[in-house]
């Protein structure tokens, strides 16, 4: 189920991806999604599973859910390049899906994402996750099947070769949280890996730029949300140059 508005026909669409656990609404804190779609068509959705999507019967992974990332820029794109934003899980939907459709892809905005160089997931911490979802989704969510995939995903992202080379930008928390300490200890990794992980993206990039900021947490867009609108003026700025 997909949810757009903005201005029609506007030169780029804009696509948001939110991460594992959130359906579109996530986008709508702080006016995020309004903000992007006041000189954007703005594209915001429930992947399978989720808020008024059904579930479908094919897996989870990565290259599924980026397949389906696909279908929805398909159908609103009108053969326009489209900015990609991804939250956490989303990075790494949107990365599958630009590297195999780079002619396809202006820009791409990433907040906080996740990352094979940081997040190594035990069978056993799949399982817990797993277990957490279902127990306050349903089994059948679809945050409860995706996170059943998350250890071959993380394997999967390290067969992908680089980015196109179109304009990102990458904004990493170094807020030293609850919610960021529990993930460095359960990865026995730490900021400055995080940080180093996300740093990579800018592989094969020219015009890459990375930002960190200390005051907000894992959901960057809605901790500070003029540290994510000021970064997307930036990103769109080097589009439109």
């Amino acid at each position: 189920m997909a949810y757009h508005a903005g201005i029609e026909n506007s030169k780029y669409l804009v696509l948001m991806e939110a991460g594992l656990g959130d359906d579109h609404s996530v986008w709508f804190n702080n006016n995020i999604a309004d903000f992007c779609a006041e000189k954007y068509e703005t594209v915001i959705y429930d992947r399978a599973g989720y808020g008024k999507s059904t579930l479908a019967e094919t897996n989870r992974s990565i290259p599924v859910l980026s397949d389906d990332l696909g279908k929805v820029i398909e159908k609103y794109s009108k053969g326009r390049k489209v900015i990609l934003i991804g939250h956490s899980l989303g990075g790494l939907i949107i990365r599958d899906y630009a590297i195999k459709n780079p002619q396809k892809v202006a820009g791409m905005l990433f907040v906080d994402p996740s990352h094979e160089k940081y997040n190594e997931p035990t069978k056993e911490q799949v399982k817990q996750i797993v277990e957490v979802f279902s127990k306050n989704f349903g089994a059948n969510h679809g945050a409860t099947q995706e996170a059943a995939f998350l250890q071959n995903d993380f394997e999967y992202m390290f067969t992908l070769g680089p980015l196109p080379n179109v304009p990102v930008v990458v904004l990493t928390s170094m807020k030293e949280d609850a919610g960021n300490k529990e993930a460095d200890q359960a990865n026995h990794k730490t900021r400055q890996d995080w940080y180093d992980a996300h740093e990579t993206l800018k592989t094969g990039i020219t015009d890459f730029t990375h930002v960190k900021t200390l005051k907000a947490g894992h959901y960057i867009m809605i901790e500070d949300p003029e540290f994510f609108k000021d970064n997307f003026k930036v990103l769109t700025g080097k589009i439109h140059q």
